[in-house]
């Protein structure tokens, strides 16, 4: 939900019979605060997802799920995003139990620890990555992960990096692909696998380079590792890979990843 219906317009959604999520790390944006209180006025079902249980979302919220993370130091949140994806995981569960999504869940561990034991190839990697035009490509699960690491980028890097889908990514902004391009392809083993394979190779025959990261999806010259988790969990490695990815970006630029300019912990929005 945009907040700005609520705190500007006044005219928010009608959330009666709803449950309403909010997610923020400090638990402190105004405007997903808002939001959440203006949903409980309405009888909707509100639960807060945050660091920090103390917090004004946790106040307004009937149910609170702490992420228990411990404090976050750098500036760009990193572990709190992945103990948020892996609540709301926990929480998916929880409402429709499923077999495969529970013994992933008990692979978890191992799978992020699979992602650590890439970094000297994503070191590498960050250190031939070209800088001029970023793009970060994803489709399905992988989607979110394309918007965190370009995310990242542009908080680190200060790189005005752009996330696309694959798929609507052919739908015009294929255009701009040239040999001042780099693509960063995220991939995991999945119904999009072939596709995306397929636009690596249109991308590189157009003069782009073409960068791979890679779970349970064996791409020729990618950065991979095999998690051995659903397709559903995968964004919790894969996130934990882009993170690294970012990290060693802005550390080859001569940038702090941990402390980029004009940002601050809490952003207080309305």
């Amino acid at each position: 939900a945009a907040p700005s219906a609520v705190t500007h317009y006044g005219s928010g959604p009608r959330l009666e019979r709803h449950c309403v999520i909010g997610i923020s790390q400090s638990g402190s944006s105004p405007d997903v605060v808002a939001v959440v209180a203006d949903a409980r006025r309405q009888g909707a079902l509100t639960v807060a997802l945050t660091n920090d249980p103390a917090s004004e979302l946790a106040r307004q919220a009937q149910h609170v799920i702490p992420l228990e993370a411990g404090q976050e130091l750098s500036v760009p949140a990193s572990k709190t995003f992945l103990a948020t994806l892996l609540a709301l995981a926990l929480l998916s569960q929880e409402l429709d139990p499923d077999p495969e999504l529970e013994a992933g869940l008990g692979r978890l561990p191992g799978a992020l620890e699979a992602a650590l034991e890439l970094e000297p190839r994503i070191q590498d990697l960050a250190a031939g990555l070209g800088t001029e035009h970023l793009v970060v490509l994803g489709r399905g699960y992988q989607l979110a992960t394309a918007g965190e690491l370009a995310l990242k980028l542009l908080e680190t890097c200060y790189l005005p990096a752009q996330a696309y889908s694959t798929a609507d990514f052919r739908h015009g902004p294929i255009a701009v692909a040239d040999p001042g391009l780099t693509a960063i392809l995220l991939q995991s083993a999945g119904p999009f696998q072939a596709d995306n394979a397929q636009l690596a190779t249109e991308l590189a025959g157009l003069g782009a380079q073409v960068a791979v990261l890679a779970d349970g999806a064996p791409t020729e010259g990618a950065v991979a590792f095999d998690s051995g988790l659903p397709e559903a969990l995968t964004p919790l490695p894969m996130g934990l890979a882009a993170h690294l990815l970012a990290c060693h970006l802005a550390v080859r630029l001569g940038l702090d990843p941990d402390r980029p300019r004009t940002l601050r912990k809490i952003t207080q929005t309305w």
